[in-house]
């Protein structure tokens, strides 16, 4: 295994996925709110599930999203 080129493509994919999930976030409190579904102020339960098929790996993240 080539641990340069592993760590690599770990954090290149992890920075995709914590990019691309704060915008999907912003996007969707943002509607919420201006569909008037919410005020602005409350918080929110979160998960993440990471799985990589070849490796058998699947674990959740739980969480919290705060407005304010």
């Amino acid at each position: 295994m080539d641990e340069e080129a592993f760590n690599t493509s770990m954090r290149k994919f992890l920075k995709m996925v914590g990019v691309s999930s704060q915008k999907e976030i912003e996007m969707a409190v943002q509607k919420a709110i201006a569909d008037g579904r919410i005020g602005g102020g409350e918080s929110f339960p979160a998960k993440v599930t990471l799985e990589i098929e070849g490796v058998q790996l699947k674990v959740d993240f739980n969480g919290e999203i705060r407005l304010q």
